[in-house]
């Protein structure tokens, strides 16, 4: 028993840090699992299956360990271990790495159980998975919002707990993803001399995504559309408050020589849509 104790231990310091831990630990129940592989019949005791389960965690199977579990609640749906099993079900899923099953079993835990003190911990997979489902920037970026919304709502309905803490950081991943597809857009836009289209993106990232790396380089895009344009005034700007905000940025060297090439210097226009973006974040 203290073997698998201390596995579990240094499994959930690996995959999970101190929130794996607490999973594990919080719904280990007493008793040393059976090492058992043969499928057990209907009739065996709820308690049994589960440790199953556990073992198969414990040997590094989380597939596998998924179905034991899933097992306990198509055996004894109604008991209290279907409950721990669920959530586990969605942890284990997760663990393999089958994240659209941990999406659908921890969603199903959370409307079964809203209440459970464990809701928290499976909204937080929930959310994880969907985050680990973020596609590549060049393609549909659907999951990411989707990703963004549901740790958002962690944070927000969980602020004091460890699971809102790792949150904010993938939401900060998250925001950057998208930023990050607007500018791929955008340079497209610019590429093909659609400067219109490309503020459009550029703009996005500036009064949306400000926060994230991808600001630096928006202000500089926008400085180039302008000053393609021929609205000056507008380049000047973006060229000011990116020198402002940034003064060491590669890009706000680029901006500089970009408007005194147009004859001007960098000048922001308090009126400006560009300098009252930043003014509402605490920025410039």
């Amino acid at each position: 028993m203290r073997f698998f104790y201390e596995v579990l231990k240094v499994h959930a310091v690996v995959r999970g840090g101190a929130l794996a831990l607490a999973l594990v630990m919080g719904l280990l129940v007493t008793g040393c699992a059976s090492d058992k592989d043969d499928v057990l019949p209907p009739d065996e005791p709820a308690e049994k299956i589960y440790n199953e389960g556990l073992t198969l965690l414990r040997r590094q199977e989380p597939e596998k360990a998924a179905k034991r579990f899933e097992d306990v609640d198509k055996t004894h749906p109604y008991s209290e271990w279907a409950r721990k099993s669920l959530l586990m079900t969605t942890y284990a899923y997760f663990e393999a790495g089958k994240y659209d099953e941990a999406i659908a079993t921890g969603k199903r835990y959370i409307a079964l159980y809203p209440g459970s003190q464990d809701a928290a911990y499976a909204h937080y997979l929930v959310a994880s998975a969907l985050y680990e489902n973020i596609p590549d920037i060049t393609r549909d970026q659907r999951k990411t919002r989707q990703a963004l919304d549901a740790l958002e709502d962690v944070a927000r309905k969980y602020p004091n707990t460890e699971y809102a803490a790792t949150a904010k950081k993938k939401i900060e991943v998250a925001r950057d993803q998208l930023a990050g597809k607007e500018m791929l857009i955008g340079r497209y836009y610019l590429e093909q001399r659609n400067y219109t289209g490309a503020i459009n993106r550029f703009k996005i990232v500036v009064t949306q995504y400000q926060t994230t790396r991808q600001v630096e380089e928006a202000l500089y895009r926008l400085t180039e559309a302008y000053m393609a344009l021929g609205v000056v005034n507008e380049a000047q700007t973006a060229a000011a408050v990116l020198g402002y905000n940034f003064p060491d940025s590669s890009w706000y060297k680029d901006a500089y020589k970009l408007v005194q090439a147009g004859g001007v210097e960098p000048q922001e226009n308090k009126a400006s849509w560009i300098s009252q973006a930043f003014k509402k974040m605490g920025l410039g």
